[in-house]
């Protein structure tokens, strides 16, 4: 089976390694032998860590696709454009597709999948979610009878890396992203990973594909970590619990019918979930079904080896599937009602600054009982002339959390309304 790359940076440069090591291997499970025939790259002088054959390079990667002599093609250039056409292409030119393409998937998925259904062929993505981590084809696969409840994971290693930094070495949140930068886990403008909106796209992936629903990337709810502190850090000790940048998706019962809520953003996780123990780079995927359980699924989710083994994975399935005339059907993905943020029910941690002085706490209670949020636990700490209050709610509706909030910023008596995090019951809900 003939292969055309379209890129060949880290992932792709892993893949073609890999390819050639494992090549013979590969051929004695499946009987296919897998060749690398042209890569497309967006220049040819770069220097590049793996060596390929006169011809193989090109920076025409419309040719690529378009070559009669390419079998499957595997897209990891990223991006949008010209990805994405590059993709329909090659699917109308009856030839199968591997992509480690979030961003694309996130956004055009339901085109694409339509595409690769209408043409007969193979549009896979294992690495698109999880790098190494193998969750896409056991939400397909093994785990299509079963009634997903929920996925709730750490989907990008970056912010892993900067809170465990945080929580095990005291440093803060810039020296941590420093840290992470200088180790390569970070990009020069790491806003994608630190706003939430690479851990977004994966999230929208998942949720498509446990719940059989178009869901976009702009359907995902999204909040970053920027505004962790130490003292929030300290305190989630204290009480239990790690901060994590949680990607959750989860079906809900809505007045209509199915809802499906989707979102990220940072929480407390008890110590005691198999969550709070996933450190630095790594990921991990926990999923909740009605009648398996729970489910985790843990390793490295980013780097070029770890993503070029899910992708050569992609790959051989496409070849296989490819010489028995067969191809996987992601199914049929109906529209998606999506649960507004607002009509989350969860537990929150507060954090206020307030004026020391008697009535202040009377006050402040006085706001959360006016809209139904029941305090669970309170701490207080003096830091000088102030007070810091630490609230840990009972279960609240998000809509009656955010008028609290505003009440409590125009109460005089509090100076700075801090960090706000949702928290993980410690049954896991």
């Amino acid at each position: 089976m003939r292969v055309g790359v379209l890129g060949c940076g880290n992932v792709g440069a892993a893949l073609v390694e890999l390819v050639r090591g494992r090549a013979g291997a590969i051929e004695a499970r499946t009987g296919l032998r897998l060749d690398v025939t042209r890569v497309a790259v967006r220049t040819l002088s770069r220097e590049r860590p793996v060596a390929l054959a006169d011809g193989v390079l090109t920076r025409d990667a419309a040719a690529v696709v378009a070559d009669p002599e390419v079998d499957v093609v595997v897209e990891v250039i990223g991006g949008i454009e010209p990805a994405r056409e590059l993709i329909l292409c090659a699917l109308d030119a009856g030839k199968s597709v591997v992509t480690a393409n979030k961003e694309l998937l996130a956004n055009h998925g339901a085109e694409l999948f339509s595409a690769a259904e209408a043409a007969g062929r193979d549009l896979l993505f294992e690495a698109a979610v999880a790098g190494g981590i193998p969750i896409v084809r056991p939400l397909r696969e093994s785990l299509a009878g079963e009634d997903v409840r929920r996925i709730m994971g750490i989907v990008n290693g970056t912010t892993n890396f900067i809170l465990t930094r945080m929580s095990e070495e005291g440093v803060t949140y810039v020296e941590a992203l420093a840290e992470a930068q200088s180790l390569g886990y970070a990009e020069r403008d790491p806003t994608a990973d630190v706003e939430g909106y690479d851990a977004g796209a994966k999230a929208a992936i998942l949720a498509s594909i446990a719940f059989g629903a178009r869901v976009r990337a702009g359907d995902v709810h999204h909040e970053g970590i920027a505004r962790i502190t130490a003292v929030d850090i300290a305190f989630a000790d204290r009480l239990g619990y790690v901060i994590k940048l949680l990607a959750v998706c989860e079906r809900v019962d809505g007045p209509d019918g199915a809802e499906i809520g989707v979102r990220v953003h940072p929480a407390m996780v008890p110590k005691h979930h198999p969550l709070a123990g996933v450190r630095d780079s790594f990921n991990a995927v926990f999923v909740e079904g009605a009648s398996v359980g729970d489910l985790m699924f843990y390793g490295r989710g980013a780097g070029g080896s770890p993503s070029a083994s899910a992708v050569l994975g992609d790959l051989i399935d496409a070849a296989v599937n490819l010489r028995k005339g067969a191809h996987a059907s992601i199914g049929s993905l109906g529209p998606a009602r999506i649960r507004p943020i607002d009509d989350l029910v969860t537990s929150y941690y507060v954090n206020l600054d307030v004026e020391d002085r008697p009535g202040v706490l009377r006050l402040i209670a006085e706001i959360y009982e006016r809209h139904g949020v029941s305090i669970r636990s309170m701490e207080q700490e003096g830091i000088g002339a102030e007070a810091r209050l630490i609230f840990i709610t009972h279960r609240a509706r998000e809509a009656d959390v955010r008028k609290t909030l505003h009440d409590l910023r125009e109460l005089d008596a509090v100076h700075r309304v801090g960090s706000v995090l949702r928290v993980v019951a410690d049954d896991g809900a």
